[in-house]
């Protein structure tokens, strides 16, 4: 059966949320209710007659015997926590079935977050734990991989930020967790003992409160016998620290509190309260789950040995990400905001803490299957051949972009300086002119101007004739995924010495043609015919008239070949004549008298060396593999 939903399932210590996001939509998570609320209390009740009941209603329904909160944690082999973890989570998931809010079975995929600092195999025993509810789909994330994809795909994060380094500060009911983000990887950031959760603080109002009760032996009585009583009057205090957090600025007033209210029955009470000066003696005092430091020490330090291990990789975060409950008390914003100082760096709480990690556990899922698809699609087509048949048709127009400029180079940077330096007698014989031009012909080839010809005819190449026809493979593939057809595309060009350095056209040509080129064009038939037509056009009797009869008596008895050979082997020209048989004017008509012939060929035999270009569409055909393989890494962030 195909997945048709993702759930993100954020069972937190202190509240639990659900999301659903639709695989194949691109709209936003929306949030589920269970008892009509999008946010629950993280409670397990059991009722005689009602059986299990969760959140607000294990709270307030009278009648329940047994009730647990506050039980997230790491996997443990505790038969109780086992067996409420599994019953919470199977409770939840017949009440979303039960009210038609998800498909349920194997059309559902549930993604269930973790603090980042669990292990692998802590993970992989939490999520067999959870699969003992009986769903079918579920895997165990990260909870920090679920912030970045909220904040990623709710718009709070540019391209620029999601591709450099974000430190994610994820403040829970039971753990705070620093994992950065770097090129789009988790790097879970330990500071020592991670029991820095903001339930301590309820804790600490706890046990703050029933020290001061009128009748506090009797209450402790109670709650060893009755621990349900004590579970709701510690929720009692987690009200009256959200409520002090959420209106700080009226708590100030010594004379007024935030409260909470719980009654044990008619006569006993449980009413916690808090101030300004109450908060700041309950941050401030040792706590023994901290070994004897308070949660703001705690908590300071914590950031700042995060700031110091960043530091120590030179590692400058472009933003900083708070996210949690506990994200909403103000003094964990200024504390980070301080150690973080640094102008690169953005501070961005979450604007919905409560919400922000379901929401971000169903867009995680869905991201995960649909990028899982795009890569499938993607090397679907490097595994057709299609690029290779792209390349292999366009080679044709290559071989005909490079052969005018080439020649033209050649006759401006081998033929026309050769033919000067003879000119003005730097050069003894034509046959040493042959030699000069030869060698011109390769330190030619081997500098940077023949690459760069060849570079820029390849860039054309590729952008004008391969780019149109890989667009034509790619394009649908990013329409079927929802991101910009350019994710796939080379449209800055591919310049294979700037842009994509492993994509060296330029480089595979030279080092196979070379050889072919300066032996065969130069060193052989076109060279020859241009010694010919000095000879023949220019040269050979003249020559004659002035060395007399015995050159003249060597035309006798040899061919006119043989002639010609012997002049450009063994005759010195005096230099008072060179000037006026070889002008400028006549260099000039020899070259536009040769280009033709060199063209043809060049092409000849750029066409010849077959094996030149088969190596060249294997190279092209690896460089753009890697190269889409960089972009398909890139574009994998985009989707959503």
């Amino acid at each position: 059966m195909k997945i048709f939903e993702t759930i993100g399932f954020d069972l937190g210590h202190g509240e639990t949320a659900v999301a659903r996001a639709i695989v194949e939509s691109i709209e936003p998570p929306q949030m589920l209710e269970v008892n009509n609320k999008k946010n629950q209390v993280t409670a397990l009740g059991w009722h005689p007659q009602l059986g299990y009941l969760v959140g607000e209603q294990a709270l307030i329904q009278a009648g329940v015997t047994r009730l647990q909160i506050s039980f997230k944690q790491k996997p443990n082999n505790d038969p109780n926590y086992r067996e409420t973890i599994s019953t919470f989570i199977a409770t939840y998931y017949r009440k979303l079935k039960e009210s038609k809010q998800i498909e349920g079975g194997e059309s559902s995929y549930f993604y269930v977050g973790c603090p980042s600092g669990w292990t692998i195999s802590e993970r992989e025993e939490y999520q067999k734990l959870l699969q003992v509810a009986g769903i079918p789909l579920l895997s165990v994330i990260p909870e920090s991989r679920a912030a970045f994809m909220q904040a990623k795909e709710a718009g709070k994060l540019e391209y620029e930020k999601l591709k450099s380094s974000v430190l994610m500060i994820d403040i829970g009911s039971s753990t705070t967790d620093f994992t950065l983000v770097k090129s789009l990887q988790e790097i879970p950031i330990d500071f020592g003992s991670n029991a820095l959760g903001a339930s301590l603080i309820d804790k600490a109002i706890f046990e703050r409160t029933l020290a001061q009760h009128e009748r506090s032996q009797l209450l402790e009585k109670i709650f060893t016998e009755y621990p349900h009583h004590q579970a709701r009057c510690e929720l009692a205090c987690r009200k009256a620290k959200e409520d002090y957090f959420s209106n700080e600025q009226v708590y100030s007033d010594p004379q007024t509190f935030a409260r909470g209210f719980e009654s044990i029955n008619e006569q006993i009470y449980f009413i916690p309260q808090v101030n300004k000066l109450i908060m700041e003696e309950i941050l401030n005092q040792p706590l023994p789950q901290l070994g004897q430091k308070s949660w703001l020490q705690s908590f300071r330090e914590a950031v700042s040995e995060a700031k110091q291990k960043l530091d120590k990789e030179n590692i400058v975060p472009k933003l900083v990400l708070m996210t949690g409950g506990a994200s909403r008390m103000q003094f964990t914003r200024q504390i980070c905001q301080e150690i973080f100082s640094d102008r690169e760096t953005l501070l961005r709480p979450d604007p919905e803490p409560e919400r922000c990690i379901a929401l971000g556990l169903a867009r995680v899922g869905r991201w995960d299957l649909r990028a899982t698809a795009f890569k499938q699609e993607v090397d679907t087509l490097f595994g057709s051949n299609k690029l290779q048949q792209i390349i292999e048709k366009h080679i044709p127009e290559l071989i005909a972009s490079l052969t005018k400029p080439l020649a033209d180079s050649l006759l401006e940077n081998a033929v026309k300086p050769g033919l000067k330096d003879w000119q003005k007698n730097q050069i003894r014989t034509l046959a040493e002119l042959e030699t000069s031009m030869k060698h011109r012909a390769e330190q030619w080839f081997k500098g940077t101007s023949a690459q760069q010809i060849i570079n820029n005819q390849c860039i054309s190449w590729f952008n004008n004739k391969i780019q149109p026809n890989l667009a034509a493979q790619t394009d649908p593939i990013c329409r079927k995924f929802h991101i910009p057809r350019s994710s796939l595309r080379f449209e800055d060009s591919i310049n294979p010495e700037f842009v994509h350095p492993e994509l060296r056209i330029g480089d595979a040509i030279l080092a196979d043609t070379v050889a072919f080129i300066v032996n065969v064009v130069i060193g052989g038939g076109t060279l020859a015919s241009i010694i010919t037509l000095i000879l023949t056009g220019h040269l050979t009797w003249p020559i004659a008239l002035v060395y007399g009869a015995s050159v003249m008596a060597a035309g006798m008895e040899l061919n006119r070949k043989g002639v010609q050979e012997a002049i450009k082997t063994n005759v010195d020209i005096p230099s008072w004549m060179r000037s006026s048989f070889l002008s400028d004017k006549k260099i000039a008509d020899i070259c536009e008298q040769i280009q033709p012939e060199l063209e043809k060929v060049l092409q000849e035999q750029l066409i010849a060396n077959q094996q030149a270009f088969d190596k060249l569409t294997e190279k092209v055909w690896q460089g753009l593999q890697k190269a889409l393989a960089t972009k398909v890494q890139e574009a994998i962030i985009l989707i959503q």
